[in-house]
């Protein structure tokens, strides 16, 4: 499971003209899943997320995390970050889980998040998403679950 993680002071998901999710300050992810992840790969990165400390203190130091923050959390789901993009000019896919399995774990992420206590909001697995954030610093992470 390959995650990028973005600290922003508000985002949103926009559905066919419909907000489906809206944060104020927090993390935006963006979650890829691969055929070999399991539900255990979701929770792994489900906590390293929720305990990951990327906010400031009062120090300006890099010491909180965001339920320390009081953040919320945008998931969106997104098959493209197991793009192969090697060979030629057109991204590769194979590498990305198929739809069904993808939801599922996708899913149990963001459960695993809730039940640290974090408010989550998404987009619509599958769909074509509008994604809005300021990005906060700017602070970008990559997590892989199996690096």
């Amino acid at each position: 499971m390959r995650v990028v993680v973005q600290r922003s002071k508000q985002a949103s998901v926009t559905v066919e003209g419909d907000v489906t999710g809206r944060i104020k300050s927090g993390l935006v992810v963006l979650l890829g899943v691969t055929h070999e992840d399991t539900e255990k790969d979701a929770t792994y990165l489900a906590d390293k997320i929720a305990n990951l400390r990327i906010f400031e203190d009062e120090n300006e130091k890099m010491n909180h995390s965001v339920k320390e923050a009081g953040g919320d959390i945008l998931s969106i789901s997104q098959f493209t970050l197991y793009g192969d993009c090697r060979k030629g000019r057109r991204p590769n896919f194979m590498k990305a889980a198929k739809p069904y399995e993808a939801n599922v774990l996708y899913e149990k992420f963001n459960a695993s998040l809730q039940d640290q206590g974090l408010r989550v909001q998404t987009g619509v697995f599958g769909a074509m998403m509008d994604v809005q954030l300021t990005n906060d610093g700017p602070v970008t992470l990559v997590i892989d679950s199996r690096e």
